[in-house]
């Protein structure tokens, strides 16, 4: 047989699959490639069966063995959070696939679909739908739409999805996989990938072409911004006295980290954090002023308050980066966002530099060549970090009594963790706390979750970190109110032997929205974990008798209680030692407060109020409200 023979009988070759199978198979060949560096895109799936999957996917993945490697979750939102976690721990290069039964089992995905859509990361989620051929209407756990016999419970998943598409026939898997690859791998556009699956069609067969199992590497390009753009962005810092650049999730993603390095040091330019971006700089670099905005430190929004060019990259400028728009304060004050996705990159009427963060930085520092900030900018930016490291310092040996603080536990965390250790945490108080007070060393030593602060994301999120680099240590910092929202994950890093230190903090309710509710003017109102009083009528009794402590051992995992912060630096350095999942409990008072940040975040205050606490925090509302900008 010619050459030309033999391609051709290769390409009209066929495989008779189920369209799960198919699917399955197709998964196991896909790959990413950066830099030259390949990786597997889909390195598993997680999953929970039901009537909807069990005989599709399930059977599919049965078959597959270690070609797509199955792993047991126990809530359907939590498997998709340590796919984030792993995904955002490998740079989106790497991601899991997600698959759940119809019904419930679907609709418990849609919270972690927009938690990775938000965040921009990664996942494929293969929801049960139900039978496209309707022979059996109405099924168990379907949604009766009076509009359309088209309509599922997986149409929740449209406004989450960074894709969405649903498979109602067996030749449709093919330009809907190579479509949600596409999707996936693309740093612009990436988000959660949802492909439905009618669980009649998941079991039927197809004659798939030979060609549709192929390896494939999809390569994540680094496009470069626009030549006469990036001139004009030159030219307006080279006319800039004040400059600051705010380093986003984009700049670790793209591993830029090193670029940004140098650029900094070349220029003066001194640097501030998101809470996706804080790495970026190891904490204690000249040029480093840490956590800027609502959760930052006095020496980044200090500098951002007076900034007249600042230079964004790889952020999506969220409210509490810009104080609710009301930090960046300097009347002339211009933007330049360096983003490759072109959403970001135009917001506050900036200079959009379209472009990979890597790409950009280093173009950026090309050009600026000669040029730097004064002397005295330098010296200032550098005595407003040193005065804000005595500040972290003093709020790590705060001494409160008779609990410690918040700030005293996350010290210790700190002073005991290696360079490359992983902090995890999502929601509650302690995302601000770390935000403001962790010294990051490393640009993958700080994994916060607050693009859509989800509660219950800490101890599933961490088990995606812990696999992606078992190498490192992994602390996963949590309050007893994202505890009890997602604990059984626990099972699940037991179960797969991934080894994770869990730090319970205690504080008997949400000390966050506690916080937030008092300066408000509603007096902690329903954030105390507490008996309903039978006088008052209110939640405001005795603390619940309610064993933490006792729930995360009962799960599988070892656990430590510790009482006062000597006692907790022992526990801690005892689950390091230890080879198995160890939950060091430890309480902590809710009322003791860290350096605030002298930043504003805009949530409305009642206008009109019969409390006297409220009509004052309105009034201080208002006050703060004349300071927000349009930044046109």
């Amino acid at each position: 047989m010619s050459t030309a023979s033999a391609a051709s009988a290769a390409s009209t070759a066929t495989r008779r699959l189920t369209v799960a199978q198919a699917l399955v198979r197709f998964l196991a060949n896909q790959h990413t490639e950066r830099d030259g560096r390949r990786q597997r895109l889909i390195v598993g799936c997680f999953g929970i069966f039901g009537h909807g999957n069990v005989a599709g996917v399930g059977q599919a993945l049965l078959e597959a063995g270690d070609d797509l490697r199955y792993y047991q979750a126990r809530n359907e939102q939590a498997m998709v959070h340590t796919a984030v976690g792993y995904a955002r721990m490998t740079n989106r290069l790497s991601t899991f696939a997600c698959t759940t039964s119809i019904g419930p089992g679907a609709t418990n995905m849609v919270t972690g679909a927009a938690l990775a859509t938000i965040n921009r990361i990664p996942v494929l989620l293969l929801p049960g739908d139900i039978f496209a051929t309707r022979a059996a209407n109405p099924l168990l756990q379907e949604l009766e739409d009076g509009r359309s016999f088209d309509v599922s419970v997986n149409d929740c998943f449209k406004p989450v999805s960074a894709y969405w598409d649903r498979i109602n026939r067996p030749e449709q898997l093919i330009s809907s996989a190579l479509a949600a690859m596409r999707v996936l791998t693309d740093p612009a556009q990436t988000g959660a990938v949802t492909l439905a699956l009618p669980q009649d069609v998941q079991a039927e067969a197809y004659d798939f072409p030979e060609d549709f199992f192929a390896e494939r590497v999809w390569r994540v390009r680094r496009p470069a911004p626009d030549a006469e753009t990036l001139a004009e962005a030159v030219e307006l810092l080279r006319t800039a006295s004040r400059p600051l650049i705010v380093a986003g999730g984009g700049v670790i993603y793209s591993e830029a980290t090193e670029a940004l390095r140098e650029l900094a040091e070349a220029t003066g330019i001194p640097v501030a954090e998101t809470q996706a971006g804080k790495g970026s700089l190891a904490y204690d670099h000249p040029a480093a002023l840490g956590a800027v905005g609502a959760t930052g430190t006095h020496a980044a929004n200090e500098i951002a308050r007076d900034a007249d060019v600042v230079v964004g990259v790889g952020t999506r400028w969220s409210d509490f980066t810009t104080a609710s728009r009301s930090l960046f304060a300097n009347p002339g004050v211009r933007f330049v966002n360096l983003n490759v996705a072109g959403l970001d990159a135009y917001k506050h009427a900036g200079l959009a530099l379209v472009g990979d963060a890597r790409e950009g930085l280093t173009a950026l520092r090309g050009q600026l060549g000669g040029w730097s900030v004064a002397e005295a900018y330098r010296d200032e930016v550098r005595s407003l970090a040193a005065a804000w490291d005595d500040t972290v310092s003093a709020a790590y040996a705060a001494n409160n009594a008779p609990l410690p603080a918040q700030s005293e536990i996350l010290g210790v965390v700190n002073e005991v963790s290696g360079p490359r250790d992983v902090v995890v945490c999502a929601a509650g108080s302690m995302p601000g706390d770390l935000h403001k007070l962790w010294r990051t060393r490393d640009p993958k030593g700080y994994h916060v979750e607050y693009g859509y602060s989800c509660m219950g994301y800490e101890i599933a999120g961490g088990i995606g970190v812990k696999m992606a680099d078992p190498s490192r240590e992994v602390f996963v910092m949590v309050g007893d109110g994202s505890y009890l929202m997602m604990a059984q994950e626990l099972v699940t890093a037991v179960a797969e032997g991934v080894k994770l230190v869990v730090v319970l903090v205690q504080n008997h309710g949400f000390a966050s929205i506690g916080a937030l509710s008092e300066s408000l003017g509603s007096q902690r109102f329903g954030t105390r974990y507490r008996y309903r009083d039978g006088r008052t009528g209110q939640l405001d009794g005795d603390v619940l008798p309610v064993d933490l402590a006792a729930n995360a051992a009962s799960l599988g995992a070892d656990v430590l209680r510790a009482t006062g912060t000597a006692e907790f630096r022992r526990c801690l350095q005892q689950a390091i030692a230890s080879p198995r999942t160890t939950v060091v409990h430890v309480e902590t008072d809710p009322l003791a407060p860290a350096p605030d940040s002298r930043a504003w975040w805009d949530v409305p205050v009642a206008q009109v109020a019969e409390l006297e606490s409220t009509r004052t925090a309105r009034a201080d509302y208002e006050i703060h409200k004349r300071d927000q900008r349009t930044y046109l």
